[in-house]
């Protein structure tokens, strides 16, 4: 007697054909739909609907305040040509990519690396005791962080200018993108580092001793043995640090974006304007620009990876 759960070939090519009201799974189009409808509902209204009345409010005049916070016109494109002709949106996207460049793409690579492959053969407590160091300083609350260096920049009282036998030098006026760019790469280093730590793992040991044995020194080894087989691993790094870094409103904590602008990042320049001067309308549209640029650095980084992968 045939068991009636037991479905033979026929009936499982028939399911994966599906009918009107079938599906792989066996439920049917009306009870599969009901299971995703709750998450479904829960995209449109924190992600499709937040990012929607964001498109219509940059092409309006909204304000907090005042007589556009009410009585609210429809400008079209205005608010984009005012930002792409604005000399501070433009010099907040040069000292963003300066920040992403000099903090994520070179600072965390190069320091997550070079402590991933100084700790592979280092004591297990030296490993231990730097891993340690090295994640207390990236889970440590930002607030917290931001204070510890407000106080050891101090120009009185500081740890920096008492090591350094420079009494009365201010950094966070002096050097703010320095300041800001050595700050996230103190903090932001352990994620590359454990991925390097854990893509050097996948370094076949037997690559490693053939290149010893034929007399490569430690950067031709490198470059010959090591990148090649994380060219993959060091990409996806990049891009993840790279928009993380892009999207880093952690400055504010340190500089808020000053001296005169000169530390004033992207996330900055719109909490400035979309908070402290209440432009709702050309806020939004700074921010919808912002958003392309992160789309543009995505998509290079990721046809970077799909050649990578041909």
């Amino acid at each position: 007697m045939t068991d009636p759960t037991t479905r033979g070939p026929a009936a499982i090519a028939k399911v994966g054909q599906g009918g009107p009201d079938t599906d792989v799974a066996g439920l049917g189009r009306w009870k599969a739909s009901a299971f995703v409808t709750p998450a479904l509902l829960l995209i449109a209204a924190f992600l499709v609907f937040p990012a929607l009345w964001l498109l219509w409010i940059g092409l309006t005049d909204l304000t907090v305040s005042g007589r556009t916070s009410v009585d609210v016109s429809f400008v079209g494109l205005d608010n984009y040509a005012k930002a792409l002709q604005d000399p501070l949106f433009g010099n907040s996207v040069w000292i963003t990519l300066l920040f992403v460049f000099g903090s994520a793409i070179v600072g965390q690579n190069v320091l997550g690396f070079t402590l991933a492959w100084s700790l592979r053969k280092a004591a297990r407590w030296v490993r231990a005791m730097v891993e340690s160091l090295v994640l207390l300083a990236w889970i440590l609350p930002a607030s917290v962080v931001a204070v510890l260096w407000i106080a050891m920049l101090d120009r009185d009282e500081g740890s920096a200018n008492r090591l350094l036998n420079s009494p009365g030098y201010a950094w966070m006026i002096q050097q703010p993108l320095a300041v800001i760019i050595v700050f996230n790469i103190w903090r932001g280093t352990a994620f590359s580092m454990l991925l390097y730590s854990a893509a050097l793992s996948t370094v076949p040991p037997s690559h490693l001793e053939t290149a010893r044995l034929a007399g490569s020194s430690g950067p031709q080894t490198l470059r010959d043995v090591v990148f090649p087989s994380m060219r993959g691993h060091i990409l996806t790094n990049t891009l993840l640090i790279s928009l993380w870094t892009f999207n880093d409103f952690t400055p504010y904590l340190l500089t808020r974006g000053e001296p005169n602008h000169r530390s004033e990042t992207l996330p900055i320049f719109l909490y400035r304007q979309g908070i402290d001067d209440g432009a709702l309308g050309y806020g939004a549209a700074a921010s919808v620009l912002m958003l392309l640029i992160n789309l543009v650095l995505a998509l290079f980084y990721l046809r970077l990876l799909r050649r990578r992968a041909s």
